[in-house]
């Protein structure tokens, strides 16, 4: 399988176009798209979402890197200049979650914009993107699980061949991709009927937690700390905790976003929608 989709482009020897980035270009695409379609919905302009990508996006690839090279450290603190790499691989999609988060706090305090209100717009863009950005793990043939040894279950996508080392191996990339495809439905049906701002963050934290745990479980390739814990699973129990503590704080009226009316908001829309 070639990793590549076009290779040394425009007569460039090394100038290859990666099956890789389409895939996870179209997976931002698809869920820009969507996140602008819902702020509409609610009322609020779509440059709300243009203006937040260009901060989120720069600061979610910086941290999906860093996020890589710190529990790798030991390859690459002989030749720093390696952390520039990027086109060699190494990005953590939980570093770029973290790194939307920030991004989010800070357009947030900027813009004056309630934060529970622009995360749960772009809950449901997070987890199609990272449903279809899985599918890059297939093209690269990675993020796999253990061997299968039994020929009966040596099929796709139970399990998903790996041709550098000849051997069938579990394909964790596909349960955790269908994982956020059925998330992601969950997330657009409970966006229909509960109203408070947060509700679809917390249910976010649960169930992509739950799901990444336990499909991390089954990787060969995890990041893990002092050798023992692995990273995302602990991660993973972190985020189903804070999901819960979300929920119940929420349900109690703990947490509250407060109305906007600043430049983001669609005043004539806003006015279509309530009557």
């Amino acid at each position: 399988m070639n990793r590549f989709a076009v290779e040394d482009l425009f007569g460039i020897e090394g100038f290859n176009i990666a099956w890789y980035g389409i895939i996870i270009g179209v997976g931002m695409l698809l869920g820009v798209l969507l996140a602008t379609y819902r702020a509409k919905k609610k009322g609020y302009q779509s440059d709300l979402i243009f203006d937040f990508i260009l901060i989120a996006l720069p600061i979610a690839i910086i941290c999906a890197r860093l996020y890589y090279v710190v529990f790798e450290w030991e390859d690459y603190v002989g030749n720093p200049i390696k952390i520039f790499a990027i086109r060699e691989g190494g990005l953590a999609i939980y570093g770029g979650v973290i790194g939307g988060f920030l991004s989010a706090v800070v357009f947030c305090k900027i813009n004056k914009f309630p934060i529970l209100k622009l995360i749960d717009l772009a809950i449901p863009s997070l987890v199609l993107g990272q449903a279809i950005g899985r599918w890059g793990n297939f093209m690269n043939q990675e993020a796999y699980g253990a061997i299968i040894t039994n020929p009966k279950l040596q099929f796709f996508p139970f399990g998903v061949y790996i041709d550098a080392i000849s051997e069938w191996h579990q394909a964790t990339f596909f349960y955790e991709s269908t994982w956020n495809i059925v998330l992601f439905a969950l997330l657009l049906v409970v966006a229909r009927r509960m109203k408070k701002d947060g509700s679809l963050l917390a249910i976010y934290f649960m169930g992509y937690g739950m799901g990444r745990f336990l499909v991390e479980g089954l990787r060969t390739d995890s990041l893990y700390v002092f050798h023992v814990i692995r990273v995302s699973q602990l991660l993973s129990l972190l985020l189903v905790i804070g999901g819960i503590i979300l929920f119940v704080l929420l349900k109690k009226g703990r947490l509250q976003s407060d109305a906007y009316h600043g430049k983001y908001a669609d005043e004539k829309l806003t006015r279509e929608i309530k009557s």
